[in-house]
């Protein structure tokens, strides 16, 4: 569930956009992609706890503008956490298989409450990561290869959006490992402004 508004709702699928951010893609030594980079998570992936293991397994954050679906139209944002299998993700890279196991495990999303975005603001988003007060992570939608309209219209040209489905558009450089006690304090901003924040203390 997420708070929209002050509405409990039931999110849909949760689908995520792959290597949006230039600096992103040049720290994890990857390509750039000629197509945008797509892959979905299901709900049951959503949590409120933030683990720094899973399945004996270390996990990696990367913070992301999060926008919610409803009637085909982003109506929503927040912030989430992407949470990734790193050392697993890159071996079934290296294999050429799918990413799943190392993406879309049970507790691999993180999610702030949403608030209401007009279209015209979109491209005035911000995201900041603080962890234990530092700042690690800022990006903003001037940054995104896609930008919200452009991953909107391309997630719809092969796959249906339902009502309350989440987009996760992307994380700016600056993910890393996330380690037992660290505090996350994640925050959207419009036009530098704090739209909603999280916190959460990794266990």
């Amino acid at each position: 569930m997420i708070n929209y508004e002050g509405k409990l709702l039931k999110v849909g699928k949760i689908v995520c956009v792959g290597r949006n951010y230039v600096a992103h893609i040049e720290e994890l030594k990857n390509e750039l992609p000629e197509n945008m980079v797509v892959f979905m998570k299901p709900a049951s992936a959503l949590s409120d706890t933030l683990h720094s293991l899973h399945v004996n397994q270390k996990i990696h954050y990367e913070g992301e503008i999060c926008f919610l679906v409803q009637d085909n139209q982003f109506v929503g944002v927040g912030f989430g956490l992407d949470l990734t299998k790193r050392e697993l993700q890159s071996y079934l890279k290296e294999k050429g298989l799918p990413w799943e196991r190392a993406k879309c495990f049970d507790g691999s999303v993180l999610l702030s409450s949403f608030v209401k975005i007009e279209p015209s603001d979109m491209q005035k988003l911000s995201l900041k990561l603080y962890i234990n007060t530092k700042l690690i992570q800022d990006g903003n939608v001037s940054q995104m290869i896609y930008k919200p309209n452009n991953i909107l219209d391309e997630i719809q040209s092969f796959a249906k959006l339902d009502d309350f489905d989440v987009v996760m558009s992307g994380t700016p450089k600056g993910v890393g490992e996330v380690k037992k006690g660290d505090e996350f304090l994640g925050s959207i901003c419009l036009d530098g402004k704090t739209l909603v924040e999280k916190r959460w203390i990794a266990e």
